[in-house]
């Protein structure tokens, strides 16, 4: 039974990531059973985490067993294996990335190989496996507090830059990126062009205390590169305002269609919710770039475990008193739990059929 449970799991997750972006690794799977989590992922892909292994939170026994369930379930569905390459930059050069505590060349294949639909176009294969195999570019912390370089010891103030190189910090003299220039984000354009007339160049991120992730800031790309990258987007300016006009009135139109129907299914979940909740809720969690539970995945596709998460938040804002709970200091987890019991009530109350 537990095996079948496992089984269940792998198939599940391999199936999702195929069907997001037309291939499936070990790594998708293993994420997609929340057993590797996607920030361990990235900090394993820049270089913070030796051995990706060490970060799956399981047995290895069962993390053994998925792998091959996975690669039985490739088979069985007859998708074409393809071993891709992963790597890092460094200074020195760019370093394969190591999945096992062992490092066996049986075990490192494993993870290594995707596999993609038969029926892909070989010309098309190629360019995946390309785009997998390309390495990440190095990523440069903007630092929260003060810090020096772990080789020449130059102090890093607050704001500055620093690399991460095996575990320490390196100012970008010593990491070799001093020569480029810093671009924050904000223009779309100038970012794009100047990382592809770029021979190097490094992603820039910092600590959000309050999000408790890293966000992106910026890159840093060559001098001549942002210079290339300024004269044509100075040139074509007036085109892509007109083109970033009509891409806003479709993307207007695509959200009021979605919203539409995220409504619609609100109320086919919730027949008896109050008259205008399901649209309110649907404006809500829908809004673009907002990170709510509408804007994910599920959120997207409908799912009804995500519409009942946005209902959920909807009675629990507006029809208890947690907000009041949180004003007098009391912590979300406690105050989730609080009015808890309440909140099942009124989903259970709106999802009766008049």
């Amino acid at each position: 039974m537990a095996l079948d449970d496992l089984r269940t799991r792998v198939i599940r997750a391999a199936e999702a990531a195929l069907a997001d972006h037309r291939y499936a690794s070990a790594i998708d799977v293993l994420t997609g059973m929340r057993l590797l989590e996607p920030v361990h992922v990235q900090s394993w892909r820049n270089g913070r985490i030796a051995i990706l292994e060490e970060t799956i939170q399981a047995r290895p026994e069962k993390i053994s067993a998925a792998i091959s369930l996975f690669h039985q379930w490739a088979g069985e569905r007859g998708l074409t294996p393809s071993e891709t390459r992963y790597t890092r930059p460094s200074r020195d050069g760019v370093l394969e990335l190591r999945f096992t505590r062992s490092g066996e060349p049986d075990a490192e294949a494993r993870y290594r190989i995707h596999y993609v639909s038969p029926a892909m176009p070989d010309r098309k294969r190629e360019m995946l496996k390309e785009k997998l195999s390309r390495p990440k570019e190095p990523v440069v912390f903007q630092v929260l507090r003060d810090s020096a370089c772990s080789e020449c010891a130059v102090e890093i103030w607050h704001g500055g830059f620093l690399l991460m190189e095996a575990g320490e910090p390196l100012c970008l003299a010593c990491a070799r990126l001093a020569d480029l220039e810093y671009l924050p984000a904000g223009d779309a354009a100038l970012t794009r062009r100047s990382s592809k007339y770029s021979e190097r160049s490094a992603v820039v991120v910092h600590f959000s205390r309050s999000r408790h992730r890293y966000e992106r800031q910026g890159i840093l790309v060559e001098k001549a590169a942002l210079e290339r990258a300024e004269r044509e987007c100075a040139a074509d300016a007036g085109a892509r305002a007109k083109a970033r006009k009509i891409s806003a009135a479709r993307r207007q139109d695509e959200d009021r269609e979605f919203i539409a129907r995220m409504s619609a299914e609100i109320e086919r979940l919730f027949p008896n919710c109050p008259c205008g909740e399901a649209a309110a809720i649907a404006a809500h969690a829908g809004q673009r770039n907002s990170g709510r539970v509408g804007r994910t995945e599920a959120g997207r596709n409908l799912d009804a475990q995500a519409l009942r998460a946005a209902v959920a938040a909807r009675i629990r804002h507006r029809y208890t008193n947690y907000d009041e709970l949180l004003a007098a200091g009391m912590d979300r987890p406690s105050a989730r739990g609080h009015v808890a019991e309440r909140v099942r009530e009124i989903l259970g109350s709106w999802s009766q059929r008049v």
